[in-house]
């Protein structure tokens, strides 16, 4: 009892606090037009490299546009990014997770020799060949980082299949009838649930860095639209003039992955079974 009034409180705090930076996150991705107080490729080359000010609450770039502006329209590229690589992840890790794990046998051995003949490239190289191939685009980053992450969701979803396809309910499930496709919509899908959402939390923290790293490397969403990884990568060699252009950008990644592991360590304490009761 004392261990679990312990990591309650913990629990709540990781949950507030994630969550109040994650909320804030997709309001601004979703409300940005009406927030952003500037266009953010609107050019003002007799502002440039301006401080803090009443005009420029975080002052402005070495083209004179406005950082708030556009560190605003940064996170709604990021979250639309991620929350699209992350579903593309989902949906065909899920799919062949779920085939491999249920059905085994030849499915089994055929999905999995594809899937660690993934595994065996690191996820940003695997995402850095595709984007080199398929150029700078918003979507060839959905691909590639969808591509990269599948994997490891086929590898989670396949050992939850696993361990629920030898419990009862499914083989009653086969007792009454039921065919192994409506077995695995109707009682195993719906059990993957919990380990697949702890994963997705987590995933979306990885894109955002993911697409961080690829947008810093040239990589990303061309130029001039305004992603947090690209502003690094442009205020990088005016980081004595102006450090303010690589802080603000950086400071905003770090703590949005932040509030994603807080939130995501909340959701997987939930989700304990040892947390219940």
């Amino acid at each position: 009892m004392s261990v679990l009034s312990l990591r309650l409180p913990r629990r709540s705090a990781n949950a507030a606090i994630g969550g109040g930076i994650v909320l804030t996150l997709v309001v601004l991705a979703v409300l940005g037009p009406q927030i952003a107080p500037y266009d953010p490729l609107a050019l003002d080359l007799l502002s440039r490299m301006k401080g803090l000010s009443a005009s420029h609450w975080l002052g402005t770039d070495e083209f004179g546009r406005d950082i708030l502006s556009r560190l605003i329209y940064g996170a709604r590229t990021s979250v639309w990014i991620s929350f699209a690589t992350v579903a593309f992840a989902m949906v065909f890790g899920l799919f062949f997770g779920v085939l491999a794990g249920f059905l085994r046998g030849w499915t089994d051995r055929i999905i999995m020799t594809f899937n660690d003949a993934l595994l065996a490239f690191p996820g940003l190289l695997l995402a850095l060949g595709i984007m080199a191939i398929a150029g700078a685009s918003r979507d060839a980053i959905v691909v590639a980082l969808g591509l990269a992450y599948t994997p490891a969701v086929v590898r989670v979803a396949r050992a939850s299949v696993m361990s629920i396809r030898e419990r009862e309910y499914i083989e009653a499930s086969r007792v009454m009838g039921n065919s192994e496709l409506i077995t695995m919509l109707r009682h195993v899908l719906p059990n993957c649930i919990a380990p697949m959402t702890v994963l997705a939390t987590t995933m979306f923290g990885w894109v955002i860095l993911s697409e961080s790293a690829l947008s810093f490397l040239g990589l990303g969403v061309p130029p001039p639209a305004p992603t947090w990884g690209n502003m690094l990568a442009t205020g990088r060699p005016f980081i004595t003039q102006a450090p303010h252009l690589i802080i603000l950008p950086g400071l905003c990644i770090s703590v949005t992955l932040l509030g994603i592991n807080m939130l995501g360590d909340a959701i997987r304490d939930w989700f304990d079974p040892k947390m219940q009761g």
